[in-house]
């Protein structure tokens, strides 16, 4: 995702206006070389992919002499999605963000079971798992394929660490170890950009799946537990983090950061995949690389934070099913899969089909391997800013507010909006 997220949110939002159903052509959409015979809708969530999307569709379609396949990409992706199953008028063809926004669509019962299909034996195992999780009920059944991935974790400069023979921290106590040693150098150990809050969420996404108990996200959700009580080592994690950073953090924007971080002015940021290419424009000669956050002592705890950022579905009253059925299975493909997350720079939850860019190198194994853990964000309800809680619990470090006072308000205010946004 571009700005993942938003750190996640970002397929957060799925759809505005008003489309035509199963079968039919689009406003606003994007229309494939000529029509001809039998025409299928993809419905797109993602405005940063409509131009590979269409290149795939353009290859299906040339092969497929009565078929063509027409992608709709709309503005306010999400509203508009919930407006049509609203009026029972679905597209052929859902691609998607693996968020609360797909529970949604699957929940109401909207998308086709694809467990058995023959491709499913080729996705990695840890992203089908992250579908499931968000399943209403958990139910384990592919009524969205995973398809592109992406990544979020400590980006840095290459050169830098290189200079002064950094190798890379496995553990929490070794991750300070080299801020500190940065910070003695004269270096800006960590750069961030608060001003835009939601890339205040990549730390949290990034501390949570390795410290929080691992069943929280299910036991929140049925009022089991609270974050008071769970989370307070991610807040004083998190906390020790802001003693690091940049005076200006709550004031640098997101493009003024990565500008920042592109001309060398810190070691380190937290941020994802997405954004590395907005380094690489405003600095050619950059060298970075990424490694997992080691928010915990135990190195086996933890995991690269990435997610389904693309999954792919069948809606269930398609005229066209089975031809549906077939373009996910030919996008499935490993030189089609290959293709999407080159033009992306995004990762493949397709087994084999591995993001070769050096930028990435230091996580690639990892999530090869099935290493990973889910955004966080992921889970929670959709009213539920999280960001705007951590950037008040920021906003309150820089006004001098005592660590222990500002991570018990920030926690019992995690609660009580969690409790406001859980209704189903």
């Amino acid at each position: 995702m571009n700005k993942k997220i938003v750190c996640t949110l970002m397929v957060g939002t799925l759809l505005a206006g008003m489309l035509t159903g199963c079968g039919g052509s689009s406003e606003g959409g994007s229309s494939a070389k000529g029509s001809k015979g039998t025409e299928l809708e993809l419905f797109s969530t993602k405005a940063e992919n409509k131009d590979i999307l269409q290149k795939l569709v353009d290859k299906f379609n040339e092969t497929h002499e009565d078929v063509t396949i027409k992608i709709t990409a709309p503005a306010d992706a999400g509203t508009v999605l919930k407006t049509r199953m609203a009026k029972n008028d679905m597209p052929d063809i859902v691609a998607m963000g693996g968020d609360n926004n797909y529970t949604e669509v699957e929940s109401a019962g909207m998308l086709v079971d694809l467990s058995g299909e023959d491709y499913i034996s080729t996705v990695q195992e840890s992203y089908l798992q992250m579908v499931y999780d968000v399943n209403k009920d958990k139910e384990e059944k592919a009524y969205g394929v995973p398809y592109a991935t992406n990544a979020s974790g400590v980006i840095y400069n290459v050169d830098k660490f290189e200079e002064y023979g950094i190798e890379i921290p496995k553990t929490w106590d070794e991750f300070i170890a080299v801020i500190e040693k940065l910070q003695d150098a004269g270096e800006q150990p960590l750069l961030m950009t608060y001003k835009d809050a939601w890339t205040s969420l990549c730390p949290w996404n990034s501390m949570a799946p390795d410290l929080a108990p691992t069943t929280f996200n299910d036991d929140r959700k049925a009022g089991k537990t609270t974050f008071v009580g769970t989370h307070e080592e991610i807040v004083e994690k998190y906390l020790k983090l802001l003693d690091y950073a940049q005076d200006d953090f709550m004031g640098l924007t997101y493009d003024d950061g990565n500008k920042a971080f592109a001309n060398g002015e810190a070691a380190m940021i937290v941020n994802g995949n997405w954004a590395i290419n907005q380094y690489l424009n405003s600095n050619s000669d950059l060298k970075v690389n990424m490694f997992a956050f080691p928010a915990s002592n135990d190195e086996a705890q933890n995991y690269v934070t990435s997610g389904v950022d693309v999954l792919l579905g069948v809606c269930k009253d398609s005229a066209n099913e089975e031809m549906a059925k077939e373009f996910v299975s030919f996008m499935l493909e490993p030189e089609n899969a290959k293709t999407y997350i080159e033009d992306q720079f995004a990762f493949s939850a397709v087994k084999g089909v591995e993001q070769e860019n050096e930028t990435v190198a230091g996580v690639k194994e990892d999530i090869a391997n099935g290493k990973v853990a889910n955004f966080p964000d992921h889970y929670y309800p959709s009213g539920f800013d999280l960001s705007a809680l951590i950037s008040e619990m920021c906003l309150n470090y820089t006004n001098g507010m005592d660590n222990e006072e500002n991570m018990n308000q920030f926690l019992a205010q995690c609660d009580e909006k969690y409790d406001i946004a859980n209704v189903d």
